[in-house]
């Protein structure tokens, strides 16, 4: 499948609808195929991403046996996620991409724009920033297959000025999408995003590789902040939502609905149930990275705080089960 033929299925419905395309951020821990699917079931995007994945770690005899679960698709995911991608080392991308495509994947994703401090000091992620020679061996690596690659970044690394430059490197690199978080490595996500220069990156985009979709991230609630964003600022074609799913499991829905504590406990009820179907597949999972997720639920409830550490204190589905049923039972009031 071609770039074009691949980017035109996705965003085919979208621009129909006369709106931006929507996706899901990768997140460490988070993006995997359970959590896809609970985002699925209570309103999705028109794209997902994979936890970002090392892509050393694709081919490595050793390694490669622990991103299993993290790259686990299952057939019920339509369309498949993109693959997103991190590392320094051209080879290391050379032999991954030949190994994912083989696997299934029909996009990559290329992580440009981690802040994690073990990613930097592996001099990758946002640490390209820095290293324009080294981004472009990444990029370079990664197109060893005809899978459409393309890039995720930061506007800079510890100046907002940056972006002057990193920017246009990027666009140069034509890539059939590019996403942008308006932030700096160093700001994280301590300041609010720099919305006020998505109209230049617009222009940059549109003089130097027109044919590429932009996309923006950080800050971003919903899927109405989203729609608003985009009319504020003609020319973005995507939008990616992050944390906000944290707040809302259902940020991407089109009308805004109020969601009983029912509905709720249904999906961690459903999240849950998919957990066990995907440790019993015999794919490596651990309870704890699933606890991250209770506070999604919960948020707003009476007795929140209450609910949010007897479910923290879960050791394994069952027990988690527990606490919701005895929430059903009134076992809180």
């Amino acid at each position: 499948m071609t770039n074009s033929e691949y980017w035109n299925s996705v965003i085919e419905k979208a621009k129909s609808e006369g709106r931006p395309f929507f996706s899901l951020a990768p997140m460490e821990a988070v993006t995997g195929s359970v959590f896809r699917r609970v985002v699925a079931k209570a309103a999705a995007p028109d794209l997902f991403y994979t936890e970002f994945t090392n892509a050393l770690s694709i081919t490595h005899p050793i390694a490669k046996k622990t991103t299993k679960g993290r790259l686990y698709i299952d057939p019920a995911e339509n369309p498949k996620p993109i693959i997103q991608l991190w590392g320094n080392n051209k080879e290391d991308f050379e032999k991954a991409v030949v190994e994912v495509k083989k696997d299934g994947y029909e996009a990559i994703d290329l992580n440009m724009g981690c802040p994690d401090i073990a990613v930097i000091k592996n001099h990758s992620g946002s640490d390209l920033i820095r290293h324009f020679d080294t981004a472009q061996e990444v990029i370079d690596g990664a197109r060893k297959t005809d899978l459409p690659v393309t890039l995720k970044t930061r506007i800079g690394y510890s100046e907002v000025s940056e972006y002057k430059e990193w920017i246009p490197f990027l666009l140069k690199q034509h890539a059939p999408v590019l996403t942008v978080h308006m932030r700096t490595r160093e700001e994280m996500s301590k300041v609010p995003a720099h919305y006020e220069l998505i109209d230049d990156i617009v222009k940059m985009r549109d003089e130097i590789s027109p044919e590429t979709l932009l996309q923006i991230n950080g800050d971003i609630a919903d899927y109405q902040a989203g729609i608003e964003l985009a009319k504020a600022h003609p020319g973005v074609d995507g939008i990616m939502i992050g944390r906000g799913i944290f707040t809302n499991p259902f940020a991407f829905e089109k009308v805004p609905q109020e969601h009983s504590s029912e509905e709720l406990l249904g999906l961690l009820r459903y999240q849950l149930d998919l957990y066990d179907e995907f440790v019993a597949k015999g794919i490596p999972g651990h309870f704890a990275p699933l606890q991250r997720f209770f506070k999604v639920y919960v948020r707003g409830m009476k007795h929140a705080a209450e609910i949010r550490n007897d479910l923290m204190s879960t050791k394994t589905t069952d027990d988690a089960r527990a606490v919701i049923s005895k929430i059903e039972a009134g076992g809180y009031e």
